[in-house]
């Protein structure tokens, strides 16, 4: 019985010191229950569009063929507006404004004259996302999002070879981690948005230079594409 009572004693102590040693203070323990918090969100973004090219000869003969080759990094600000509906799951409000540009480039076959030009655009998108969030693991909680938005164009400038239309929206999916420290929660966050409206204006009567209009006039579709990554401190 000794022995038996000792090995017990032993068991017990040990499962105790890893119980310790798994177990951490907890940071805002009741940080998640609030009916409503708010916050702010600061990082990159990249814009993209899947393109329609659509075949066009011209009047020279001409057939020119457009895309987005390369893709580069924008500022994302936005702020946070959080609604808490139960332990596992929040609606959340997060308009954002994205700075950045997206790079065209027109080839034409027959002759490899190529033209590039840049579409600079500031996007107030309005996002609002379903968060569906795991169980908390001591200081750290996986999420999803799923959602739907809409989006402003702010910066269209017209009488330039691609004119997009100011208004789009589309459908929204993430994912993100809340880190707690003891006063906010610091939350990595990537958003990948995906646009449902043709956003290529074909009327461009705005164009003063005529040379111009063999270029939009080669896309027949537009539908955006963009990545977020932020960091929120809510």
């Amino acid at each position: 019985m000794g022995k038996k009572t000792f090995i017990a004693i032993s068991l017990l102590l040990l499962s105790n010191l890893l119980l310790a040693q798994t177990q951490k203070v907890r940071n805002q323990p009741y940080g998640d229950y609030k009916l409503y918090h708010f916050g702010i969100s600061v990082g990159l973004n990249f814009q993209d569009m899947i393109l329609a090219n659509s075949g066009l000869v011209n009047i020279n003969g001409e057939t020119w063929f457009g895309t987005i080759p390369n893709y580069s990094a924008g500022f994302t600000v936005g702020l946070i507006a959080d609604l808490y509906l139960n332990p596992y799951m929040n609606l959340r409000f997060v308009p954002m404004l994205n700075f950045g540009d997206m790079g065209f480039e027109f080839v034409e076959p027959s002759t490899n004259q190529t033209f590039t030009t840049d579409v600079r655009s500031n996007i107030l998108m309005l996002p609002l996302d379903l968060k569906l969030r795991s169980m908390r693991l001591n200081n750290y909680r996986p999420y999803l999002l799923t959602g739907v938005y809409s989006a402003i164009n702010l910066g269209r400038k017209k009488d330039e070879p691609i004119l997009l239309k100011p208004m789009d929206y589309g459908l929204s999916i993430g994912l993100g981690c809340d880190f707690y420290l003891p006063f906010v929660k610091v939350i990595p966050e990537i958003r990948f948005c995906f646009g449902l409206s043709d956003l290529l204006e074909k009327n461009r009567t705005d164009l003063t230079d005529y040379n111009l209009i063999k270029y939009p006039s080669a896309l027949s579709k537009g539908v955006s594409r963009m990545i977020i990554f932020t960091f929120n401190f809510e």
